[in-house]
This record gives C-alpha cells, structure tokens and sequence, in this order.
C-alpha cells in the first residue's frame, strides 16, 4: 500500500508528519523548514507562491496574498464572524451565488478550498520529493468544533489538491495520539489546543491502547489572529494620539503592523519587552511619521487578557459533558503555537488546577497525531483503538420550527440512528426533510447542513406509507442519509441538496483548472528540491477500525412527515 501522509492544514501554519519503520518523521518543506505558512500570493508577474515565499512578500502585496483562510472554510458571506473579518483582512472577501465566501484577487474568484488545496499541494510535492515517491493518500486534521460544511470544505480541497483523504480526524484527538503517554495506564487528559484562528478543547479518556473521546467543545473564531488584531489595534490607538493619523484605511501599513504585532507577541513570550519600530508608517503635513514604542509583557496581557478567557467557557462545557471535575484530569497538554504565551498558561492552570503538560511540541503534535493514525489506517500500528465524537447534535426542522434532535452531541461516532416515518397527506409522492446541526431549541437559530428530498412514495392514503430513514455520522464527522420503502422493499434513493458548498463537478473541474494553474504559475523558487534520500518501507497491509452503532430510538415529527406507529 502507497504510503498515508499525516497534515495538520493550520491557520497560520501548516505541518506533515509519516510514520516510517515505527518512527515518527516530520517532512520539512523544500527550505528545510518543519513547518509551512498557510500563505498563498498571487503576484502582478503571474506566478503563485506559497509558503514562505509567500510570506515574505506579504508587506509589500498585501491585496494579493491571502493568509487565515482557514476561517472561512464552509462559511456563509452572511456570517456574523465573517463580517468582522472583512475589516481586517488586505484581500477581497464576496458572496459567491449560494451566499458562500469568496476570494477576488487579481480579477480572479476562488473558493476557500481552492486556495487551501495550493497549501495542500505544495506539501504534497514537499513530501514527494522528500519521499522519492508519489503521494496520493492523507489523513487531514480539522478542529474538533467544525460542523459538516466545513469538514466537507476540507474534503474537497484534498481532492482539488490530488490527495484522497482517507479520514478527516479532529485536531485535539490528533494531538492526544501522538503524546507519549502510556496507554497501558488509565488516565483523563484534556488537550487544550488554541491555533492560530481556532480554539478546541477535548477530554478523553485511555487505557489499553484505547483513545476515547468523552467531550468536546470549541469556537471555531478564536485563535492567535485575535491576539495580534489585539495589539495592532493598540498600536494604531497609539499612534493616532501622538500623530492623529488612522491607519486602518492603509492595506500597506495594517499588513506591516500585523508583521510587527505578530513577532512582539512571540518575543514577549520569552522577554519582558520589546521595542517596535516602524519606519515610513504614514505621510502627514509635515513629512514622513515613524511608528516607536515599547510594548511590554504587562501591557500585552493587559489588553489580550479577555480573549484569553474566552477559552475558559468551552472547558468548563466540556468538563461538564464529561461530568468531571478538574481534580478528576489527570494531564492537561498544550497544542497550538498560541499556548506558548504565558498568559494562556496561567488561564489554563487556572481552570484545570494544575500546571499544564509541556511534553508535546505544540507546532508539530497535531501533524504527528495524523501522521500516527494514518499508520493505523494502513495496519502497521494494530493496538490502538480510536474512539471520536460528533461536536454537534444532530436533528430535524419539526412542526412549529422545532428543532428535534436525533443524535445528540459528543455522541460516539462513527454512529447510526434510524426511525420509521409515514405520510400524512393523501397520495403524497415525496417530502422534503431540512436537517440541522446545533444546540438552540429552535431549528432557524441553529446551522442548516443540507435538505433531503426523498422521492417515489406509493400513492396512499395519510398514515399508509412505511418509509425507514437512516442517519449516519462516519468516522471523518461527516453525515449521510440513506431510506428505504418497507412496502416494497425498494431501496430509496436520497438526493442531498447542500445549502453550500462546492457540487462533486465544481470540485473536478477545480482540481482539473488549479492543477494546471498551479503547475504553470509556481514561481521558480517554489520549485521543490528534495532535502535527502529516504527509504521505502513495504506496505503490511491494512486494517480497518471498528465502529460503535448506536441504535437508540427517538420520535420526531416533520412538517408533513411523522413518526409511524409501529
């Protein structure tokens, strides 16, 4: 069997791991690096770059490159968080025809799984040239708080890249695979993993080489970016009472700040001050102003101390679903380059009560844990046993607008639930069901994943027909439906109608036009070299993971569909 890659597709940065011979390998891209910036550059000369290439171009093309894309996989143009970002970010955000964000650059539309399958790709060709092989198979990593849309976006941007994912696995679980722990041993761990754009927390429990997922919880719009919009704002408050210039207009200057926030945020996580200086920052009456000032660790706690405990509810909601005290935890690990800064630290320490474990690499444990489960997928790691579960219930648009749950959150997955429904007009040939993720009693408040139109129903009387509806969450989080004409025996066929999302023909014609735009474009020094020889390891086969089905029963109604009396 070819060989599995392990990617953790970050919001700042990106990562791939392999298992190889029993050892963990992290790849390096082609400049050496262990990690790779999740950054992608259209220049005026035509070419494409990603990485670090990217990166250092970044001040002076900000319109052009497009970083954090992350956040907006699977979103509506609509969203309340997405909003917010439109005054943050240099590129062009717009509304695509199904209301889904798009990226303008350069007079080009592209979706947000188009310029995350760049970042793939090039790790796929950092890989292959690191491999001496080709690479066609990868287990990607999302956050555990990413609702279907999402997860689908990340599906597809694999495929648009060449990869087929073989299982999309929740970050913190990730993390937790690729700990050092004695699984032999039962213990209670929480991995506490704030990125760059998004924040999980999951509590599992292991023993016996089992990894099972008890809770999990999240905000999918909570990561470092939010730390260093802190400090530019602070920043340009500063500069504006000394020069009375805003600067929130200038794309140049907002792109240099956001350089300058991003390294005082780092350093201060080691030193007690910092001095940022930035030259030519504007123009005013009177000639050319420079951007001085000392930033101190104090002062950054002080204005990031509320976005840090914003991670504090999530915890405690997990705790809870968990019905755990923090006296019950036995580790607490740290996974996202943000967990560096002290102050999360002592947020952390302060809710768990306890000091957190440091053990893990927090850039490369995500990538790690990916890396580890793609070997169990092939079968060379046989003693581990991967329990997830759903971050969101799952459930109908019922009479009145209620929202009916069918499988509840953090249920085990994968997971199946089935129920017999019936008509109840006269001779009514089809019903359209609409299927919501969430938690509000109300289906409207809550995220509308796709509409399923079961058609063919017998002509009959109301309360005749016997129609079986299965709902499945696989193993990757991701929901199927599938049903069935008991009278008949006939099996149904269920067209899916996302609200959103890329249709299977824009995925191919993706994958067919950014392939060939990526191959052309690339700029001579993204061209892939590869760093060292490595060997081939031979496949041993591979072995697939038993699920858990659970196969509790739960009535609902719909609005012209309702529960048969058995």
């Amino acid at each position: 069997m070819s060989k599995i890659i392990g990617i953790d597709l970050g919001t700042t940065n990106s990562c791939v791991g392999i298992m190889e011979d029993g050892r963990l390998l992290i790849i390096p891209n082609d400049e050496g690096f262990r990690t790779t910036p999740s950054v992608v550059a259209f220049t005026k000369e035509g070419s494409i770059l990603v990485g670090n290439a990217a990166k250092r171009q970044q001040i002076m093309n900000p319109e052009n490159t497009v970083f954090s894309i992350k956040r907006f996989m699977g979103r509506k143009y609509t969203d309340k968080e997405v909003a917010n970002d439109i005054k943050l970010i240099p590129y062009k955000l717009q509304p695509a025809d199904n209301g889904d964000v798009r990226v303008e650059v350069l007079g080009r539309i592209y979706s947000p799984p188009e310029i995350s399958a760049m970042v793939l790709m090039k790790l796929k060709k950092d890989s292959e040239n690191y491999l001496h092989e080709p690479v066609e198979k990868a287990v990607i990593t999302v956050p555990a708080y990413f609702n279907d849309s999402q997860r689908q976006a990340t599906k597809d941007a694999g495929k648009i890249a060449g990869l087929e994912v073989v299982r999309i696995i929740n970050e913190p679980t990730a993390a937790a695979l690729s700990s050092d722990f004695d699984s032999k041993n039962k213990m209670k761990i929480v991995i506490y993993d704030l990125g760059g754009g998004t924040f999980d927390v999951s509590i599992l429990k292991l023993g016996k080489g089992i990894f099972e997922v008890m809770s999990t919880s999240g905000d999918t719009h909570l990561g470092g970016d939010d730390f260093d919009q802190a400090i530019i704002d602070y920043l340009i408050d500063d500069f504006y009472k000394q020069e009375h210039i805003d600067l929130r207009n200038d794309r140049v200057a907002l792109q240099r700040l956001k350089d300058a926030a991003e390294k005082a945020k780092i350093n201060l996580s080691t030193l007690d001050s910092v001095e940022i200086t930035l030259q030519f920052i504007a123009v005013g009456k009177d000639g050319p102003k420079h951007l001085q000032t000392i930033l101190t660790r104090d002062q950054l706690e002080h204005i990031t101390k509320d976005i840090a405990e914003r991670t504090a509810g999530p915890c405690e909601k997990a705790l809870d679903a968990a019905n755990l005290k923090p006296s019950e935890i036995d580790e607490v690990v740290l996974v996202g380059g943000q967990t560096k800064m002290p102050l999360v630290r002592n947020v952390v320490q302060r809710i768990f009560r306890k000091e957190p474990y440091l053990g893990l690499n927090p850039d490369e444990a995500v990538a790690a844990g990916a890396a580890k489960q793609a070997s169990v997928l092939k079968g060379d790691i046989r003693d581990i046993l991967l329990l997830d579960v759903t971050a969101f219930s799952l459930g109908l648009k019922t009479e009145g607008g209620i929202f009916s749950k069918i499988i509840d959150k953090n249920s085990s997955i994968p997971t199946r639930k089935s129920d017999m429904y019936t008509n109840t007009i006269d001779n009514q040939s089809f019903v359209r069901i609409e299927v919501y993720q969430g938690e509000k009693p109300m289906a409207a408040d809550n995220k509308m994943i796709g509409t399923f139109d079961l058609m063919g129903i017998p002509p009959g009387k109301a309360g005749t027909a016997k129609i079986s509806v299965m709902f499945d969450i696989d193993a990757n989080g991701i929901i199927k439906v599938s049903a069935k004409d008991e009278a008949t025996g006939k099996e149904q066929a269920i067209k899916i109608t996302p609200d959103s999302g890329l249709s299977g023909s824009e995925v191919d014609k993706m994958k067919k036009d950014i392939g060939e735009e990526f191959s052309k474009k690339m700029s001579a020094n993204e061209k892939l070299k590869a760093p060292q020889d490595y060997r081939e390891e031979k496949s041993k086969g591979a072995e697939g993971l038993p699920g858990e089905l659970d196969s509790r029963k739960k009535a609902s109604i719909f609005d012209i569909f309702k529960k048969k009396e058995r």
